[in-house]
């Protein structure tokens, strides 16, 4: 697998690879290995994870919504592994379909392992992401989180990746997050979690960190903005149609949910580095 073709993008900081792989070519080949290759970020390209951008009938996993959605986001993480979504990379691959003339009009629909989400160019230059419902964890029993010396009772939730979502009184009592937090119990958590720490900015204003697993901390993670967001709204008493803004440390997202559960994920997408790699 030589002379691959790639655009690295990011949204807010949480940044990727894209490989154009219309045809599905590279579906067998582009294996974990060359995943962590292209994601090192030292001897790669380096990114938080790698997205390939392919036409959906070409793909077992997603064929049966090819009619709904051309295009496919095969997303993994930095590590190789499969993620479910990623609101920020949705944003990044829908600017590389727009900006190369790949779809019209000013919607459009990318389908990911988490389901068909829809995506809107806003006239600021921004886009927003339809991202589905969050859906708690469905047991009743406590969970936590550990990170720092220190333990906190979380919020699981999956928007669609799972989350846990914990408020602390500064965004540093995580501390250095430079292995992974604790999550029990195993139970609430079998697939493991992104874990993202939360803090009050104002009304309706949050701030964040990440830790996204497969990756470890990142600049920020679209669906846990989402995750932390609609935790927010829960503790806050919020009421239908809420819009919070939310800080992360690449920049600021914000997330409305509507009347109908929808939560909608605004922010920039940005394209820059282009060329082809030799693996």
């Amino acid at each position: 697998m030589s002379g691959i073709s790639f655009v690295k993008g990011h949204g807010t900081q949480n940044d990727f690879v894209l490989i154009p792989d219309a045809d599905g070519t590279l579906a067998g080949r582009l294996d974990e290995k060359a995943v962590r290759r292209l994601a090192d970020r030292y001897a790669g390209i380096g990114a938080d994870g790698v997205i390939r951008v392919t036409r959906t009938e070409t793909s077992a996993e997603v064929r049966a919504v090819a009619d709904e959605a051309e295009w496919f986001m095969d997303y993994r993480n930095a590590d190789g592994s499969v993620a479910e979504m990623c609101g920020n990379g949705v944003r990044v691959m829908a600017r590389y379909l727009w900006e190369n003339g790949l779809v019209d009009g000013s919607v459009l629909t990318v389908a990911t392992r988490g389901g068909v989400r829809t995506v809107h160019a806003e006239p600021d230059g921004r886009l927003t992401v339809e991202m589905g419902r969050a859906k708690p964890a469905a047991t009743r029993q406590l969970a936590f989180v550990a990170a720092g010396g220190r333990t906190w009772e979380a919020t699981p939730v999956r928007v669609p990746n799972p989350h846990a979502v914990v408020f602390v009184d500064d965004l540093d009592d995580a501390g250095p997050l430079t292995s992974a937090p604790g999550l029990r119990p195993a139970a609430v958590f079998p697939d493991s979690a992104n874990v993202e720490f939360v803090v009050g900015r104002g009304h309706k204003h949050i701030a964040m960190r990440v830790w996204e697993r497969g990756v470890g901390e990142t600049r920020s993670c679209g669906t846990g903005v989402c995750a932390a967001a609609w935790a927010a709204m829960r503790r806050d008493g919020a009421g239908a149609g809420a819009r919070y803004t939310v800080d992360v440390p690449g920049g600021q997202l914000v997330v409305t949910e509507r009347p109908d559960g929808e939560l909608l994920l605004t922010g920039p997408a940005v394209l820059g580095l282009r060329g082809t790699v030799e693996l």
